[in-house]
């Protein structure tokens, strides 16, 4: 199933450096992702279904039975501006089939067309949905995301936490908590260079506040949050950023577990079925999201679902 590294390596190197480039038309970047994003495989089983959740159009993946007792509010990455549920397709079947629940990939809103709070609007109005629609309880769904997803993931298991939905948990794959940030000691990594960065985080802000907690949960309350684990690259440009985010929600109160790939790079869990240690990395994810969505047996779960 999976391709050597090396020529992993040679074929994405290419990818990232014109799609994920600062120089190149959005909608160029947009197209080679959608393109490249041709070349992934699912695990055998794999079902996908185009729906709408919250308002907006989201892939219903599962891997084997299509009705699941849990499920996974997927967030895609992408700086906000780039990405859609078919680019992580691979990712959101391999964590179908690790966590045995239905995931949920969305498409929510991107930047520069709809700044901030849009991505974070769509977010909630899904989890919400899930609740109201498709009648999962809180308890029984996690978010996850990569990139900017999983800095989206945060700020809306804040909202949804103060609203009394808090998630099963979080998995936080590389994620972007402080997009303004412009401190980290390395200008570029294997996936992303710091000149990207700013572009995206100056067209998702819009007019915002740079430390706004929906924009930057860095930035704010992270004491009761749920679960999270949370993984990272060791050559990453947001290494310090992740690590320095894990800290603080440790510190906060937050039961965190933080793991660093030697072999992995910027969201790189999206390579799963293609690289094996993006597969093994989704499948550590999968089986920690699990843990906590089988936390409550379903029937307390289920009392708790609002009629």
């Amino acid at each position: 199933m999976h391709l050597p590294r090396p020529l992993v390596i040679g074929l994405s190197a290419t990818m990232y450096r014109t799609a994920l480039n600062a120089r190149t038309p959005l909608r160029l970047r947009r197209s080679i992702l959608e393109r490249f994003a041709q070349l992934g495989v699912v695990p055998a089983g794999t079902q996908v279904e185009q729906i709408s959740l919250g308002g907006r159009p989201c892939d219903r993946i599962t891997v084997g039975a299509s009705v699941r007792p849990r499920a996974v509010l997927y967030l895609h990455g992408g700086g906000y501006t780039v990405g859609s549920p078919h680019t992580h397709r691979s990712l959101g079947a391999f964590l179908a089939r690790a966590t045995g629940a239905v995931v949920f990939s969305l498409d929510y809103r991107l930047a520069p067309e709809h700044p901030y709070p849009g991505a974070l609007e769509d977010a909630v109005a899904a989890f919400r949905a899930l609740i109201s629609e498709h009648r999962f309880a809180a308890s029984r769904i996690a978010i996850a995301g990569d990139s900017a997803g999983g800095g989206l993931a945060v700020a809306a298991a804040r909202v949804l936490t103060d609203d009394g939905l808090q998630p099963a948990a979080l998995g936080l794959l590389s994620p972007w908590t402080d997009p303004s940030d412009d401190e980290s000691p390395r200008r570029r990594d294997f996936v992303i260079d710091s000149a990207w960065g700013r572009q995206n985080a100056a067209s998702y802000r819009g007019d915002a506040d740079p430390h706004d907690p929906g924009y930057a949960p860095m930035h704010g309350r992270l004491d009761g949050l749920p679960p999270m684990l949370i993984h990272c690259a060791v050559t990453e440009v947001l290494q310090p950023q992740i690590l320095r985010f894990a800290g603080l929600a440790s510190a906060a109160g937050v039961d965190v577990q933080l793991v660093e790939h030697p072999r992995l790079w910027h969201s790189g869990h999206a390579l799963a079925g293609t690289l094996r240690e993006a597969t093994d990395a989704v499948h550590d994810v999968g089986v920690f999201l699990r843990a906590h969505l089988d936390a409550i047996p379903e029937s307390t779960a289920a009392a708790t679902t609002p009629a």
